[in-house]
């Protein structure tokens, strides 16, 4: 483990995009194990964050999932760009779990009053400065308010997917759920709320 003091000196940075998200080039010295400097650069895509949040009811052992088109997936060639995931949203300068309680009303019309933090990670720190917060929540089939879908101002168009623990397992090793916090949750879930059938 290092013990060497600060490994970088930032020595510029330029801003290449402030579109959606901001994306930034970063020319540093990097401090090498062998004690050199070396002069580096990289390209940093900054999110400002995310929440997501597997819902499930364990008596019907359940899963609530989304599904949505994602343009990165369909220009990696998958022909309807489709992904099926968990609730989720940019955290937009809110508290983590209260984002995920707005997220869960707006992309699935649940209302979900208690959400359990399960973790935190990075899901890409090569390229993007994103750390997502991973919630669980118990829902109630009776506490739906409408049918979901998201906001259709911000582009969403969200089908919602109720499926069994078990069958949301299987999609997930036969490849029909592809998306790394859906997996994580799912994992998670199968360790700490249901164990598989």
């Amino acid at each position: 483990m290092r013990t060497r003091g600060p490994l970088i000196k930032i020595v510029n940075v330029d801003t290449l995009s402030d579109d959606w998200h901001v994306l930034k080039k970063y020319t540093f010295d990097f401090h090498r194990q062998d004690g050199q400097w070396q002069r580096q650069s990289r390209e940093v895509y900054d999110t400002g964050g995310g929440a997501t949040v597997l819902l499930y009811n364990r008596q019907l052992r359940t899963v609530v999932l989304t599904r949505q088109f994602r343009m990165p997936v369909y220009l990696d060639g998958r022909d309807d760009g489709m992904l099926i995931e968990t609730p989720a949203g940019m955290l937009e300068n809110e508290a983590p779990a209260d984002r995920i309680r707005d997220e869960i009303e707006e992309e699935t019309g649940y209302c979900v009053t208690q959400v359990s933090k399960a973790f935190e990670a990075y899901m890409s720190p090569g390229s993007v400065k994103e750390k997502v917060f991973f919630f669980t929540a118990e829902y109630q089939p009776d506490k739906r308010r409408d049918g979901g879908g998201g906001v259709e101002s911000e582009g969403e168009d969200i089908e919602v997917l109720e499926l069994s623990f078990d069958e949301a397992c299987r999609m997930m090793e036969n490849g029909e759920i592809m998306d790394a916090k859906t997996i994580m949750s799912l994992q998670y879930a199968a360790l700490h709320l249901f164990g598989r059938a």
